[in-house]
């Protein structure tokens, strides 16, 4: 490998079937790195506005054509593999890649074989597994001596649960395994859980996040655990829910003839698959701490996004710090790869902000004064709800300050016209605040907010007398999915909710992303423009310069 080469990564591989929505493989993205530094980076989805779209075998040449990669090719190549195969085609015919295949996992990228722009070019295979945590990188630097790395997502290319251990400036592979593929499957796979929610098999992505916000109106209950254990959890009841009918009478008495969000049996049920998930993860990540003895833990994958968990990690301090990406799910494949991919080459990879997605056609440049945040403030006091699309998106599923939607916190009823009228959001799933860390002390009552506050993967249990001031935000169970801001994070958010807060006493917004349900997060200023229109927001600021609609 050359040491003074950009890498190009590619996570494009082609999907098991063929369908109106990805299925098997989802999230495609590239990222392109020099020196440890992330050049450009984009979720494939954020430009064509197909929700997790998994088509760059199809767009790949149109892509790198528009960035200027194909003239220049100096490049080194990196690929990420799926469960479904090793290989990338693209439809063109114009780049092939074929990786080795093995039955375990590689500890570094593997040479493999590629052709491209018709030429055989060197290339590299890195697994999904080491790509997920790879996107640590980028926003927490090297790892850490003595630490534990761990992937957890819904399959990764040969398993669903890896970890491998870094000392002495080695990295070990500890294990892999589909072991905890009934965890995962809980929240992606389960024909009980799409009943209850109402979803269809080919809405699996979005079923995770919906289940997390239902379970908090519900309580674990170990007869209920037991029950779900000894039917397999109702794990493939997809054509007929009679046979869960008759059980639910048979053993509790229950005459349930449909499913219903409101069934307080039924939220029980799925916080009791949330409880296990909590407790299975925490003992699995407590014996392979005492196991190696590890001080830090970089935890990446889909599973990541399971807040409540992650709470419970880091609150029971089982290690010194935890560390999860922003982008832990697949959208942060291509970065893991080439941030992992220059960390072998031996560069050491810069801090990033999360707002990659820079893949645009014109450099944006986000300007503002003191009269551009106080228009911004005095909308959100007259209760509008305004959007925010300032500089380049954020990687990962969540808004961050630069495509959000924002409103103040202090009521439920425009939470809840954020969510369901706006966003076409279901009742049962919150809207998260943000806020600068001092009033995340301030409403949680703690002498320090952790770091993972800042990319929103973490609740906390809002102060019992401070809830009315920001009930919006204050989820059915007490806790609040809160994002911290600090003025170097994002200068736009930070002087708007600094000027809130000073001159007058509004400590927190809401904050959610900027699309509709359904729809990828907003990516251009003209994708701004018209989904702000669409969803019939108040107002709207475009790079810093803030308007009416």
């Amino acid at each position: 490998m050359h040491r003074s080469k950009p890498t190009l990564a590619i996570y494009g591989i082609q999907d098991r079937i063929n369908s109106d929505t990805p299925f098997y493989v989802h999230d495609h993205a590239l990222t392109l790195m020099d020196q440890g530094k992330v050049i450009k980076h984009l979720t494939l989805e954020r430009l064509t506005r197909k929700k997790h779209d998994n088509t760059l075998h199809e767009q790949i040449y149109e892509l790198l054509k528009q960035a200027g990669l194909l003239n220049d090719t100096d490049y080194d190549l990196v690929f990420i593999d799926n469960v479904v195969g090793r290989s990338f085609i693209s439809t063109c015919g114009r780049f092939r890649f074929e990786a080795p295949l093995h039955d375990s996992l590689a500890v570094k990228p593997e040479k493999g074989r590629c052709w491209w722009l018709d030429k055989e070019k060197e290339a590299y295979a890195l697994n999904h597994e080491l790509a997920h945590i790879g996107a640590c990188l980028p926003f927490y630097g090297a790892f850490k001596n003595d630490s534990l790395l761990v992937h957890f997502d819904g399959g990764g290319s040969l398993s669903n649960f890896s970890a491998f251990g870094y000392s002495n400036k080695q990295l070990t592979a500890l294990e892999h395994h589909w072991d905890f593929k009934y965890l995962s499957g809980l929240f992606n796979a389960n024909a009980l859980v799409f009943g209850i929610i109402g979803a269809k098999f080919k809405e699996q992505n979005s079923v995770p996040g919906k289940m997390m916000g239902l379970a908090a109106y519900g309580t674990y209950r170990k007869e209920l655990e037991e029950w779900l254990v000894a039917n397999n959890y109702f794990s493939d009841i997809w054509g007929s829910k009679k046979v869960f009918f008759e059980a639910v009478k048979s053993d509790f008495n229950i005459d349930i003839q449909h499913l219903n969000l409101d069934n307080t049996f039924l939220q029980d049920i799925v916080a009791t698959m949330q409880g296990i998930f909590q407790r299975e993860l925490f003992s699995k990540l407590s014996a392979l701490k005492e196991d190696g003895d590890y001080k830090q833990l970089y935890y990446s994958g889909g599973s990541a996004l399971n807040i409540v968990a992650n709470t419970q990690i880091v609150d029971a301090n089982l290690f010194d710090d935890v560390y999860i990406p922003p982008c832990t799910e697949d959208s942060g494949l291509s970065l893991g790869a080439a941030a992992l991919f220059e960390w072998n080459k031996g560069h050491e990879v810069s801090l990033h902000s999360p707002y990659l997605n820079n893949w645009l056609p014109d450099e944006v440049n986000c300007e503002f004064g003191a009269a551009d945040i106080e228009a911004c403030a005095q909308a959100l006091l007259q209760q509008k709800v305004v959007a925010v699309c300032n500089n380049a998106g954020e990687i990962g599923p969540r808004a961050l300050g630069n495509r959000s939607i924002l409103a103040l916190a202090n009521s439920k009823t425009l939470a809840d016209k954020v969510s369901m009228t706006h966003k076409k959001r279901e009742w049962y799933r919150p809207v998260a605040p943000i806020m600068l860390e001092k009033n995340a002390r301030y409403f949680t009552n703690r002498n320090s907010i952790n770091h993972l506050a800042k990319y929103m993967l973490l609740d906390f249990e809002i102060a019992e007398d401070k809830r009315a001031e920001i009930e919006g935000v204050v989820h059915v169970d007490g806790t609040s999915r809160i994002q911290t801001i600090s003025e170097t994070d994002n200068a736009y958010i930070y002087a708007l909710l600094s000027l809130l807060d000073e001159k007058y006493g509004i400590r927190a917004l809401i904050n959610t992303s900027f699309n509709v349900r359904g729809e990828p997060i907003v990516h251009s200023k003209e994708g701004a423009v018209k989904s702000a229109k669409n969803m019939q927001l108040d107002g709207l600021v475009l790079n810093g310069k803030y308007q009416d609609l």
